[in-house]
């Protein structure tokens, strides 16, 4: 019988502990799930233990064979670029090791109806939905592919759920910000708004959400405003972060290629097309939030995989 590849999840990585420590927790839960399989995880950046340790882990264990998943809602710089480079120096260091990658994991049903579960938690129960408007606020990106997956996010959560609006924001990077999203709801009219994070678990940009969103209520009592949780390790992820796995073994990973800024020249964005891989340090987790920020890299990410 065929030993089936190990699980490597790759982490974005954040300066809050308590972030990495639910990362941690989130692939140890992985093993205890799955223990026909060796399971490991790593940060990019930012948090122990680095990509690099893990696949060193995996190595050790006699793995020769892994697939690996972003932990990560879009797909922006870290999972079409650093992660593929990431891995492979990894492959450089290690001879003989192969892996496949696997593909981010939104927007899908099932983290919506996690979505979903986390504004029923913030609203009161005697609000009627058509009266509700929800920002949904993202990590925020220089690539307009990933800030667009959002908004896709966004729209699907809407759809048929009966709020009066799913309106976006992000908290870094790219507009509108978290105030200016608050604005554009007010403007609609809005008098009940919940601030949505689209993050998998807590850390500082998730706490900045928060924070800028209770500055912004202080501001405009006239209108209700609440915060929901992010999604935090739900069933779900830990089934979605699977059936990503078995994708990857598979080769079935159907990549987005239509709106790529290294494969398509977006206006604005022409000099990214065709790149090379080049990781790059994201400074957003540790305060550096410059909106004229710009990442220097390029990610030629493989599309035929």
């Amino acid at each position: 019988m065929t030993t089936p590849p190990a699980l490597l999840i790759a982490g974005h990585g954040t300066r809050d502990e308590a972030g990495a420590e639910a990362f941690r927790d989130f692939v140890r839960e992985l093993g205890r799930r799955h223990p026909e399989l060796p399971v490991a995880g790593g940060f990019i950046e930012l948090s122990p233990p680095p990509l690099g340790d893990a696949v060193a882990e995996l190595v050790e264990r006699g793995v020769r064979r892994f697939a690996a998943v972003p932990l990560m809602l879009v797909s922006a710089g870290h999972a079409k670029g650093d992660i593929p480079a990431a891995l492979s120096r990894e492959k450089e260091r290690h001879p003989g090791i192969s892996y496949t990658y696997g593909r981010p994991l939104g927007p899908h049903p099932a983290l919506l109806r996690v979505l979903e579960r986390r504004l029923a938690e913030a609203v009161d129960p005697a609000w009627d939905p058509s009266e509700v408007t929800v920002l949904l606020v993202g990590r925020g990106s220089t690539d307009p592919d990933a800030n667009a997956e959002v908004f896709k996010a966004a729209r699907l959560l809407w759809e048929g759920r009966g709020y009066a609006a799913v309106e976006t924001a992000f908290v870094s990077l790219a507009q509108p910000d978290v105030p200016g999203g608050l604005d554009r709801c007010a403007r609609l009219g809005a008098r009940r708004v919940v601030v949505l994070p689209y993050f998998l678990f807590t850390g500082i940009l998730p706490d900045r959400v928060r924070h800028q969103t209770e500055e912004w209520a202080a501001a405009h009592p006239e209108t209700e405003v609440r915060s929901a949780d992010v999604i935090g390790p739900e069933p779900e992820l830990l089934d979605l972060v699977w059936e990503r796995y078995e994708e990857a073994v598979k080769g079935d990973l159907r990549m987005n290629c239509d709106s790529c800024v290294y494969r398509i020249a977006l206006p604005g964005f022409e000099d990214k097309v065709g790149l090379p891989q080049q990781p790059h340090f994201h400074p957003d987790d540790d305060g550096d939030h410059h909106h004229g920020h710009h990442h220097g890299h390029g990610h030629a990410h493989s599309h035929a995989h």
